[in-house]
């Protein structure tokens, strides 16, 4: 009796029928970045040919365009809301067949226990779900989160199925000073993603020469440009506000594409549902001028290769059948997808299992978040759409925050994994007029966040994500909006669907409140002690340029 390989061998010679055929279709060839005719011949999953076929079963495409299943270079999925079943059902219906996804959110809190619940909730769903493993946890050696991983930690999941290598390393001063544990780590797999925002001359030489091969976090098209010229690659990026890809889409020319890739890195779901995923990096590469053909270059082949998933990509022979068929319309539409062949169907939701544990912190006293004196005083100053901050200075008087006129406000953090343990800093951006917001997602270490008006409404804010486990939370005066997170503070348990519409409840209200568009993300990375330039964790406000602590005031008046 035949074996699967000969099956597949006398299909591709046209022996035996194929067990699927789409005839009559436009095929896009991202190896030569051209558009083929023709009938696509599927066996048991796999691409056997492209030509003239006959099949078991056989669909007539009328000249539909055909592209290769869509690919997410970077992703973190807890920075969707979503829980993997739930993230792949979504993501699925705008063509994504491939995500290689960081679980380093979930592992700053719950550690190993983390990575293997992401591992264990990824299989059988539309979506190939892959895996780099969190190098930073915590993401530097003076942050305290929910857990530590060394890499005799990482070594363990090394060979499991569905893990490719070593994830963003994202301590960079850990790097150049060749910190004994980070060497072991990357060291334990070939492929490492690197994580080096604004990092330049010799500082970027060091860190290439030590084993970092991409980067997700070029703002500018120089810093892009420089990266790509010391043999990076360059993921451009459009997530929930970090969206780079208008500023760097000028360095992918045909002699760059194999190196440059899509990714979204940090997505809510309701931006996934409304705008889409990787499709919406093509529809917005292509209208900052991108070559379409290019545009979907990087969205397939370009990712595939990156990370040595040489089954996958594009549509040619011994490749996976995971595909998208289009619309036919002027822009990137996606119709239907398909995995292996068939077509994805809408799934019901299946719930995760997470083990629901309360948070040990308390709620702070209002003495623990007032702030005194006067002087100059460090701000944290958002910028729009990007993921870092600016360090501003203003001079000002305690008694008068909120600075309503300035658009001053407190920002408070509270360590989620003791007790007792908050700081408190000022931050410039969200226009909040009045209420508040708080978090339990808080990159990295995921601590509670909040910003707002009144200390009153910023405790009350606190108090509720406590009572939650995990929730977003926006507070007007005693009306109260709660997003409920309850898979490890960052994940909902619920349907997207209803994620989506919850929150879409807290952007209605957030703007009630006066606060920019998408406060919640803009809030959740104000803790990122690894990104330029001014961060707040709960020990206080964090200088990344100098990577030190420091007081609030510059300078104080007597």
């Amino acid at each position: 009796m035949p074996g699967k390989k000969d099956r597949l061998v006398d299909s591709a010679r046209r022996l035996v029928k194929s067990d699927a055929v789409f005839k009559n279709a436009a095929l896009f060839n991202p190896f030569s970045c051209e558009w083929e005719q023709g009938d696509l011949a599927v066996t048991q999953g796999i691409v056997v040919g492209i030509g003239d076929y006959r099949g078991l079963v056989e669909h007539d495409m009328a000249g539909a365009r055909i592209v290769p299943g869509l690919i997410d270079a970077h992703v973190h999925i807890e920075s969707s809301l979503l829980a993997p079943g739930e993230y792949a059902r979504l993501v699925s219906s705008h063509g994504t067949t491939t995500v290689i996804a960081d679980p380093h959110e979930i592992a700053n809190v719950s550690g190993s226990a983390g990575i293997e619940f992401m591992l264990r909730e990824s299989h059988n769903l539309p979506v190939d779900i892959f895996f780099m493993l969190p190098s930073c946890v915590p993401a530097t050696p003076m942050d305290k989160g929910g857990a530590v991983l060394t890499a005799r930690d990482l070594g363990r999941f090394i060979g499991r199925s569905g893990v490719l290598g070593i994830g963003e390393v994202m301590n960079v001063p850990g790097v150049l000073a060749q910190d004994p544990d980070l060497v072991e780590k990357i060291a334990l797999a070939p492929v490492v993603d690197g994580h080096a925002p604004l990092l330049s001359g010799s500082d970027l030489n060091a860190y290439v020469l030590s084993g970092m091969q991409s980067d997700h976090e070029c703002t500018q098209r120089g810093e892009a440009e420089e990266k790509l010229r010391r043999g990076m690659y360059i993921f451009l990026r459009e997530g929930s506000t970090e969206r780079n890809i208008r500023d760097l889409i000028g360095i992918v020319n045909p002699h760059t594409v194999p190196r440059c890739c899509f990714c979204t890195d940090d997505c809510h779901a309701d931006m996934l549902a409304d705008s889409g995923h990787i499709d919406n990096c093509i529809r917005t590469a292509i209208a900052c001028g991108l070559e379409p053909d290019l545009a979907l270059r990087m969205a397939t082949l370009s990712a595939a290769e990156r990370f040595r998933l040489f089954d996958r990509g594009a549509l040619t022979p011994g490749k996976v059948a995971d595909f998208c068929i289009l619309e036919d319309t002027p822009t990137f539409t996606v119709k239907a997808t398909f995995k292996r062949g068939v077509a994805v169907r809408v799934l019901p939701h299946t719930a995760a299992v997470w083990d629901l544990k309360p948070f040990p912190c308390t709620t702070p006293d209002p003495d623990m978040i007032r702030i005194s004196g006067s002087g100059t005083a460090r701000v944290i100053g958002i910028v729009p759409h990007q993921i870092v901050t600016e360090s501003l200075e203003f001079d000002l008087v305690a008694q008068d925050i909120p600075d309503i006129g300035r658009d001053i406000l407190k920002v408070v953090v509270c360590n989620r994994y003791r007790e007792l343990s908050c700081s408190v800093g000022l931050v410039h951006g969200f226009a909040l007029t009045r209420g508040a917001i708080a978090s339990s997602v808080s990159h990295d270490a995921h601590n509670i966040i909040a910003v707002g008006v009144s200390d009153q409404e910023i405790l009350r804010a606190i108090d509720t994500v406590i009572r939650h486990r995990g929730a977003m939370v926006a507070i007007d005066g005693r009306n109260k909006t709660i997003l409920p997170l309850g898979c490890a503070g960052l994940m909902s348990l619920q349907p997207y669907e209803k994620v989506v519409s919850q929150l879409k409840n807290l952007k209605r209200a957030t703007a009630h409140i006066g606060a920019i568009s998408d406060p919640f993300m803009y809030l959740s990375f104000l803790a990122l002690t690894v990104i330029p330039s001014l961060r707040i964790t709960d020990r206080g406000l964090f200088d990344v340029g100098q990577f030190k602590d420091v007081p609030l005031f510059v300078k104080k008046r007597r």
